[in-house]
């Protein structure tokens, strides 16, 4: 299984650390060249590769960390994002009748034909998510929402190899509301800190 983050910034670079935590290649990529971040990539890890958009997306889970507004361009890298899972890690200021009355990630789902997409690792602020998710011998929560229950436990495999612990909340209309910020609308769990104890 490969992995990628596209998008680099406060959120990318706390995915791209708990990957590293654990010794797991991650690739990174933006819309710039590899050389302009390749530094920032190494400081966090050797297994923290940067690389090209079109490198970067012939992954199989790959984490969209970039602005609301930018996942359009993203997706034009693709034909066809058959066999890919998408998680969606981003936040919009989009106002919801600009997404046409879906939630937001139900509308980047549309951008990726062909993938099976799952909301996640978006409702803890970038700081936050960057620290080591064991904590007093608990381990940080993650929630997840998808409308692909194969796809939502894939994800929810792969949080716990980083460290997590996920919580599903179900498809994108009921659990995905709930983490996603759209607008000035913020779902109930959005910037909700949260310790599992096993």
């Amino acid at each position: 299984m490969s992995y990628a983050i596209i998008g680099f910034g406060s959120v990318g670079k706390a995915l791209a650390k708990a990957f590293a935590r654990k010794g797991i290649d991650i690739s990174v990529a933006t819309t710039r060249d590899p050389e302009s971040f390749a530094l920032d990539a190494a400081t966090i890890g050797p297994n923290v590769i940067a690389t090209t958009l079109a490198k970067a997306v012939k992954a199989d889970i790959i984490f969209l960390a970039v602005r609301f507004e930018s996942h359009s361009q993203v997706a034009k890298a693709l034909p066809d994002w058959k066999g890919k899972t998408i998680i969606d890690a981003m936040n919009t200021q989009v106002p919801p009748e600009e997404l046409g009355g879906l939630p937001s990630s139900a509308f980047v789902a549309k951008a990726f034909s062909g993938a099976r997409l799952v909301k996640g690792f978006n409702h803890l602020v970038a700081a936050t998510l960057a620290q080591d998710p064991a904590i007093h011998s608990g381990r940080r929560v993650v929630f997840l929402a998808s409308d692909d229950d194969d796809a939502g436990e894939e994800i929810g495999m792969l949080a716990e190899n980083l460290g997590f612990s996920p919580i599903r909340l179900g498809g994108l209309s009921e659990g995905g509301l709930l983490v996603q910020a759209r607008g000035k609308s913020w779902g109930r769990l959005i910037f909700k800190d949260l310790v599992k104890f096993d």
